[in-house]
């Protein structure tokens, strides 16, 4: 059977880690989205204030099945 489907890019956030900021942006996802596949880390970076690391970012690009509107 094919398959299609659909990829988003997403950037998620944490105080503690570049991996909590993915998991955040794919738990948040998954509020909305079915069928979630694969995510894929494209770039993580830094937010830093007065010297010190504030906040952790990752971008994802995640995966999930495309539904038709045929059933």
């Amino acid at each position: 059977m094919d398959s299609v489907y659909n990829v988003i890019e997403l950037i998620g956030t944490s105080d503690e880690s570049w991996e909590k900021a993915a998991t955040a942006a794919i738990e948040e996802a998954a509020k909305t989205l079915r069928d979630l596949r694969v995510a894929q880390v494209m770039e993580q970076d830094l937010v830093i204030e007065d010297g010190a690391v504030t906040l952790f970012r990752t971008k994802i690009r995640l995966s999930f099945k495309h539904e038709s509107g045929n059933v």
